[in-house]
């Protein structure tokens, strides 16, 4: 039996939820579990885009079994999504020039100089920029994880050590740095890491300590070495879609910049200082050897990013060292004002996005 359709009652309802609803309603991809770091950034995204908008933008959180990572590019074209998290790394065929800042990953050593230095970087970087365009997307700001470590089921306590080792590798910069010491890098996607080391495939990972419990390496592991490595730092946080940024007024597009500038920081700051922590208490607690790095150890690492830097900038020109100024110089701003997530969001608008000029900023 058809229900009986009433135009006037249609009427009457469209009015009541008119006069309810925000006038705004976006549609949020953190691409990732309610675990994960990327969702935790986008509840505070949406809680600071409320406070900012008055409750005139709404939200709705979209679940990764709705838009996976892979599936970014789709989902903000076709308008599934109406911002997202994109990572360059990923479709790295539309963004060859923004993936230089990915290639100085063994620069990471504080992960919010990382992030605020990609986040400035691909701001003020117009080819960078145009490559976003095309992509059919704005972006408004970046996050890094925490430096990487060596985790293995094998002792590693020298350079020597690291020899003949078969370590997983999540990009080009791990595993020129696993080759220099005589180990194979092996392209492998993180979730394959626990069966491959319990299966004795790889001896290890080259990753964040978070790997312990987000992919459960705490149960196979049997040592964790402290050698910084480098970060990932190589994200477009919100990344919103063209025709949505199109459509929405200047002053619109101000709060939902002002409210993702301080979301990137609860990003870099559950995934470089708060999971860590916990993985850190977790390792205690196992039979993980915690190794700390050499001094032998430390310099030859720290003298292969700096070769590094130097080889990757002579391949990619003006680029690469632009990256790797602002890299430099947001070191010593952090050095001098902490790791407060509170303090560098206001300083990050300071330096970026107050002199952003958002009725023409990404189109």
């Amino acid at each position: 039996m058809k229900t009986p359709f009433s135009f006037a009652a249609l009427a009457v309802a469209g009015t009541l939820i008119a006069g309810t609803a925000a006038a705004q309603d976006l549609r949020l991809a953190p691409a990732a579990p309610p675990a994960h770091p990327a969702h935790y950034m986008y509840t505070h995204f949406a809680e600071y885009l409320a406070k900012e908008s008055g409750g005139t933008i709404g939200t709705t959180l979209l679940g990764p079994e709705v838009v996976a990572l892979p599936q970014m590019a789709d989902a903000l074209k076709s308008g599934l999504a109406d911002v997202g998290n994109s990572l360059p790394l990923y479709f790295a065929a539309d963004f060859p020039l923004t993936g230089v800042a990915g290639d100085l990953a063994l620069q990471g050593r504080n992960p919010h100089a990382m992030a605020l230095a990609m986040t400035e970087w691909v701001v003020t970087c117009e080819p960078c920029q145009q490559e976003y365009k095309e992509f059919g997307g704005v972006f408004l700001g970046a996050g890094s994880s925490d430096v990487y470590g060596l985790i293995t089921t094998k002792p590693v306590e020298s350079v020597e050590d690291l020899k003949g080792l078969r370590l997983r590798s999540g990009g080009a910069p791990y595993s020129r740095w696993a080759e220099h010491f005589g180990a194979t890098g092996v392209p492998m996607g993180v979730g394959a890491t626990f069966e491959a080391m319990s299966q004795g495939v790889i001896d290890g990972t080259m990753a964040s300590i978070v790997d312990m419990l987000s992919y459960r390496l705490v149960d196979i592991a049997t040592h964790f070495n402290t050698v910084p490595i480098g970060t990932y730092h190589a994200t477009s946080n919100f990344t919103v879609a063209l025709p949505t940024w199109q459509r929405l007024s200047e002053e619109e597009r101000l709060m939902i910049v002002k409210a993702a500038n301080r979301a990137n920081f609860d990003l870099t700051d559950r995934w470089a200082f708060q999971l860590p922590a916990d993985a850190r208490d977790a390792v205690a607690a196992s039979d993980i050897v915690v190794v700390e790095a050499s001094d032998d150890l430390l310099a030859a690492s720290e003298a292969f990013a700096a070769a590094d830097r130097e080889a990757q900038i002579a391949k990619a020109g003006d680029i690469a060292a632009d990256f790797a100024r602002l890299v430099d110089e947001w070191s010593e701003l952090i050095a001098e004002t902490g790791n407060d997530p509170d303090a560098l969001a206001e300083l990050a608008w300071e330096r970026i996005w107050s002199k952003v000029d958002l009725a023409t900023y990404g189109l």
